[in-house]
């Protein structure tokens, strides 16, 4: 069974975990940092990317979740986990845990009231993704090799390095659980490749 975590600090965890129930794995909430040998692959949901970075400080996770992307498992973050995935974050001289090459700009859509849906194109995974898109960034750069999945509105929110996923929306707030799903099988990949 694929065990796949979901960073339990700030955010819509619950609805991750029953993605990740539906898409046939076991879903993992990470309270404490040694719970990431656990687990094969880690999700970093939505919230609030600077509180979520304040939690990680006082829990002292930081280090633990560089190592883990390093381990060569898969992280998948959305919305503002994809700003912790980021290696470079507009408006700010430091990225967080700074993984993927790509350039992101926080709420980037606007605020909160500004929220809104679109059916989206994702290349390898639905011609129809119904995405729900809340104070969402955006990848305004992405390095060369990086894997652009999605665009709305000529603005990148999805893309992929190798075994980073990341998103600008949160695809666990609806019951469409092909992006977890896919995220699940680059897990079995990578569970494979280190056979």
């Amino acid at each position: 069974m694929i065990k796949v975590g979901v960073l339990g600090l700030q955010g819509a965890v619950r609805e991750h975990v029953l993605s990740v129930e539906a898409c046939g794995a076991e879903a993992v909430v990470i309270k404490r940092k040694e719970q990431l040998d656990e687990v094969d692959g880690l999700i970093l949901p939505g919230g609030e990317s600077t509180t979520m970075r304040r939690l990680i400080d006082k829990y002292d996770f930081m280090d633990s979740l560089k190592e883990f992307a390093q381990s060569g498992k898969p992280m998948f973050g959305t919305c503002a986990g994809l700003i912790l995935l980021a290696k470079h974050i507009i408006g700010y001289d430091e990225p967080h845990i700074g993984v993927m090459d790509v350039r992101v700009e926080r709420n980037s859509f606007g605020r909160q009231r500004e929220s809104f849906e679109a059916d989206l194109d994702i290349a390898g995974v639905a011609e129809d993704f119904a995405a729900v898109f809340i104070r969402a960034p955006h990848i305004v750069e992405a390095g060369e090799n990086v894997e652009i999945l999605s665009k709305h509105n000529g603005r990148i929110v999805a893309a992929r390095e190798g075994r980073f996923l990341g998103c600008s929306f949160h695809p666990e707030l609806t019951d469409d659980h092909r992006l977890t799903g896919y995220f699940v099988e680059m897990i079995k990949e990578s569970k494979q490749l280190a056979i």
